[in-house]
């Protein structure tokens, strides 16, 4: 099966027999572009860009900061040999210094087909994008990971549609579904789920495996750290 390294929130690093794959990676310890807000917990960014190895595919479902932190695509772009995300983000991404050759952007329903044995597909999320004070310049999405006879869903960010169900119906089952867990709350449903709605998107995916992510890093919310996980 998959090896899965979680490093909190929703970084984290995938290997399938010898492909290795890292999804929102954010190991500069804050998820804000303001230093007194965001920052994580004591002892939950105890790895840095650093320590993660050459990687065959870096995936990247939005550009909020908690997903998409430059310090560590500035330390990760050049062992990378391919990053897959979203429209729009390659803008980003250039201007950090990445080879345009190495991105590709993808719109929802849209597939890339990285080796004979990987397939990615981006589909929707409901959420939205945005850096600073400026929204919805890119897109924002979920993915479809097919490598090796595993069927793996990245979810991102997402409030709890009928999307799931759609994407279950076509792609489904899969063998391991990664899905948000954390910093939901009464204002903001149509953007997070509440737990209860992850382990419902988790059987709407026909997922034999969920993993729950978006929490126990950083504190994006008014809810105990780990409340989202009891629920759960």
């Amino acid at each position: 099966f998959p090896t899965l390294v979680w490093f909190g929130h929703s970084s984290y690093f995938l290997k399938v027999n010898d492909f290795r794959i890292l999804v929102d990676p954010v190991f500069s310890g804050n998820a804000s572009p303001f230093r007194i807000f965001g920052k994580a917990f004591s002892g939950a960014d105890h790895y840095d860009a650093e320590d993660i190895p050459q990687l065959d595919l870096l995936v990247l479902t939005h550009d909020h900061y908690d997903h998409l932190d430059y310090p560590s695509i500035n330390k990760l772009h050049e062992k990378t040999k391919r990053i897959v995300t979203y429209l729009r983000v390659g803008a980003h991404l250039e201007t950090w210094g990445v080879k345009s050759e190495k991105i590709c952007e993808l719109d929802w329903w849209e597939s890339a087909e990285l080796t004979s044995k990987v397939k990615i597909t981006a589909t929707p999320s409901r959420h939205f994008s945005g850096r600073t004070f400026k929204r919805a310049q890119t897109l924002w999405s979920s993915f479809v990971l097919e490598i090796s006879g595993y069927k793996i869903f990245i979810g991102g960010d997402s409030g709890y549609d009928g999307s799931f169900k759609k994407i279950g119906s076509k792609f489904g089952p899969f063998d391991l579904a990664l899905l948000e867990c954390g910093q939901y709350g009464k204002y903001w449903p149509q953007i997070h789920m509440f737990p209860e709605q992850t382990v419902k998107a988790g059987q709407d995916l026909q997922a034999q495996k969920v993993v729950p992510v978006h929490w126990g890093k950083f504190v994006l919310s008014h809810h105990p750290w780990n409340e989202s996980i009891q629920r759960f």
